[in-house]
């Protein structure tokens, strides 16, 4: 009989092992898992996820025993298309082998692949006329832009109202380190020292105007946006941390791969706002 090689029969290098993990257990810290809802999953760059958009029409008064006039709510959809963070680590298996490599290398990948998604989520341009990665909200079409924020919150206060007009509840507000300085060192007065968001000395969960606040370095330079996560669909994939000794045979190198597919879209961008802080450095 003749023989045939399996992946059971063969060494572990001819069929590598891939691991995978939920995205909020190995990156807690990627703003998308609490900025926004979770629509679905897809695996490559051409299928996207339709999320159903509905606009509602207006209700109304009528007599009794009198025909209800019919609405005509316009039944639209949102697309979200995704893109696939990657990184590839090449070492020597004598590297490899070292007590601690492992899991350093891991703790390593997970960083990088959670600041390159806070950058896009937060930060990417408009990439028309492709489709991905979508705009991040500082720069996608149609969100409400609250200007600069300087010597008091009115404006941020403002904001808040013209968005909670738009029917927003907002859930979080996200800014970079050098905005949250500069809204905490805010006095309550030109003659004071006192600052508007308290000492600061010993605080518990960071919030402004009972918003939770999430300090993100990937966040652009002295701006900050505020979002409601019921007007943002995410589609998430698991990351895969896959690993190879073969690849770089030659060079008795081990490769290391890390992959996570992720994108989003606003369904209701009028429902989330942008700011800048002046005065806030870099």
């Amino acid at each position: 009989m003749a023989f045939t090689h399996t992946t059971s029969t063969t060494a572990s290098a001819w069929s590598p092992d891939i691991f995978q993990f939920a995205a909020p257990d190995v990156l807690a810290d990627a703003v998308i898992l609490s900025a926004a809802t979770q629509g679905g999953t897809v695996e490559g760059d051409q299928p996207s996820v339709r999320v159903a958009v509905i606009a509602d029409d207006d209700a109304q008064v009528t007599a009794e025993g009198q025909p209800i006039a019919e609405a005509e709510p316009a039944l639209n959809e949102k697309v979200v298309h995704t893109v696939k963070v990657t990184q590839l680590i090449k070492l020597s298996r004598e590297q490899f082998t070292q007590s601690g490599t492992p899991e350093q290398l891991s703790a390593s990948v997970s960083r990088a692949l959670t600041i390159k998604a806070n950058e896009l989520f937060l930060a990417a341009p408009d990439p028309a006329p492709s489709s991905a990665p979508a705009a991040g909200l500082l720069a996608a079409a149609d969100v409400v832009d609250g200007g600069e924020i300087a010597d008091s919150l009115d404006g941020l206060v403002g904001l808040l109202a013209e968005l909670q007009a738009n029917r927003s509840r907002p859930s979080g507000i996200i800014v970079d380190p050098y905005a949250w300085a500069a809204l905490r060192k805010m006095k309550v007065g030109t003659d004071y020292n006192s600052t508007l968001l308290g000492a600061g000395t010993s605080d518990a969960t960071p919030m402004l105007l009972s918003v939770p606040v999430t300090v993100c370095t990937e966040m652009t330079a002295n701006s900050g946006v505020v979002v409601d996560k019921t007007a943002i669909t995410s589609a998430l994939g698991a990351v895969e941390v896959a690993t190879d000794e073969s690849v770089w045979f030659d060079s008795d190198c081990v490769a290391i791969r890390g992959i996570w597919r992720f994108g989003h879209v606003l369904t209701r961008p009028e429902r989330c706002g942008k700011f800048t802080v002046a005065g806030s450095g870099s």
